[in-house]
């Protein structure tokens, strides 16, 4: 009786629904076809504004979104991902130059052998960096995020440096002491090229660069990219780019600048000059020596300390025995990612409108001096030091003074194995090469107190 009832209700109130809905269902329809009816255009409209497009047609619309378009025919209102107009020059020739010298950085990687780990990734991201209509340096873009990422604050570089530290030993240096001076005497390239710098821009119309943009310059000379990169963000933020692509450029390079300045420098009996074998370093001095730097560099120079503590961590880490997994993630996966990173980010700055000025083009110019002034310092404070210890010392290590770790070292020893084939000085060769990466972050943050 219950479930008839219902059934009965359940029909009336359908029965009594249905006008209103259909009342609503009119208006509505109604109500659509007069909306539709308002916003349809015109037959007249539609004519003026659709036609029928030829084959010729289609493909000049689709050839003026091309990169073949935009290489050879320069616009007037072409901008970069920054919003920065871009000449016909650089729309065009300048491009096709970039994308040469990122091919060039391929063949020095891939056919040379020359640091490929920097090379690859920088030439690529230049290669990147200079095609037309993508925009991928601009803030949003794939090579802008990764440099605003970790290259404009600075935090990829001390990564680095963390992965630096976790792979150095600083066993060599330990069991001779005295080949620190050697590193201390490559850090000289820096502050004469600081000079230099100043000299140039106070006498020639070509250049106008502060004392602070001179200063993260010459920090080139020392060879060592993670420091450029972090110098360079606290005084010349304008210039990072150009600085790190020319630091960069001159590391991977090391095996191709230093050799001829070495010769030159040296005799052949110098160069044949066998240094005795070092002594066995305890392990308490190796866990002891980064505290030691750390604690110094708190005390006397406390702007250096994101890179010494960074590069100390690191090696700390490594010598302490008990973190091995964290060592070994520095040493390897870490630092093989931040590389990729960095390189990527630093060949952004390969495009032709920001790297085809005369600015960095100067800046490339003062880099070499740097880095050649340092290797040749080097060499000479080695050849010295020869006139007052008893136990000679090959001067070719003092090129390693220089903070391209390992690569100096490698070099140093390519160039003696020449004159003496059982001559091995890369073990030599490391003590001022380590010295040569702090050495440089203490001169880092030595220009930073001054000039900030």
């Amino acid at each position: 009786m219950r479930e008839s009832l219902r059934a009965l209700l359940l029909v009336m109130a359908i029965f009594f629904a249905m006008p209103s809905l259909a009342s609503g269902a009119e208006g509505t329809a109604h109500g659509a076809s007069a909306e539709t009816r308002a916003a349809a255009p015109s037959a007249e409209s539609r004519a003026a504004t659709n036609h029928d497009k030829s084959i010729w047609e289609l493909l000049k619309s689709f050839y003026k979104t091309t990169g073949i378009y935009a290489l050879t025919t320069p616009q007037s209102d072409v901008e970069n991902g920054h919003g920065e107009r871009i000449d016909a020059f650089h729309q065009t020739w300048g491009r096709v130059i970039m994308i040469g010298v990122a091919l060039i950085l391929f063949y020095l990687a891939i056919a040379k052998g020359f640091e490929p780990l920097l090379l690859l990734p920088i030439g690529f991201g230049g290669l990147l960096a200079n095609v037309p209509l993508a925009n991928m340096t601009g803030p949003d873009g794939f090579l802008g995020i990764i440099y605003e990422a970790g290259i404009a604050n600075e935090f990829f570089p001390l990564l680095i440096f963390m992965g630096v530290g976790a792979m150095t030993d600083f066993g060599p240096l330990l069991a001779n002491p005295k080949t620190a001076l050697l590193g201390g005497a490559a850090q000289f390239g820096i502050f004469a090229t600081l000079i230099g710098a100043a000299a140039l821009s106070q006498y020639t119309p070509f250049f106008d660069f502060s004392l602070q943009d001179c200063a993260a310059i010459s920090i080139i000379g020392g060879a060592d990219g993670p420091t450029s990169i972090f110098i360079a963000a606290k005084l010349a933020p304008d210039l990072l780019g150009a600085i790190a692509v020319a630091a960069y450029s001159y590391m991977a390079l090391v095996p191709v600048i230093q050799p001829p300045i070495m010769r030159a420098l040296t005799t052949k009996e110098e160069r044949r000059i066998v240094m005795k074998q070092q002594r066995k370093v305890h392990r308490l001095e190796k866990l002891f020596l980064p505290l030691i730097i750390l604690i110094l560099s708190i005390l006397i120079l406390p702007e250096s300390t994101p890179l010494i503590g960074a590069f100390t961590f690191g090696n700390f880490a490594r010598e302490s025995g008990v973190v091995n997994r964290l060592s070994d993630t520095m040493q390897n996966a870490l630092i093989n990612i931040v590389t990729i990173l960095l390189g990527l980010g630093v060949g952004s700055k390969l495009a032709a409108e920001k790297f085809l000025v005369s600015d960095t083009l100067g800046i490339l110019f003062l880099g070499l001096l740097a880095f050649a002034i340092g290797t040749a310092s080097g060499v000479l404070m080695g050849k010295l030091m020869n006139l007052f210890y008893k136990e000679p010392i090959n001067p070719l290590i003092g090129a390693a003074g220089v903070s391209a770790v390992p690569m100096a070292a490698r070099v140093v020893n390519k160039v003696g194995l020449e004159e003496n084939a059982s001559n091995i000085l890369v073990m030599h060769a490391m003590g001022p090469n380590v010295a040569g990466v702090i050495g440089s972050a203490v001169t880092a943050g030595i220009l930073i107190s001054i000039f900030t």
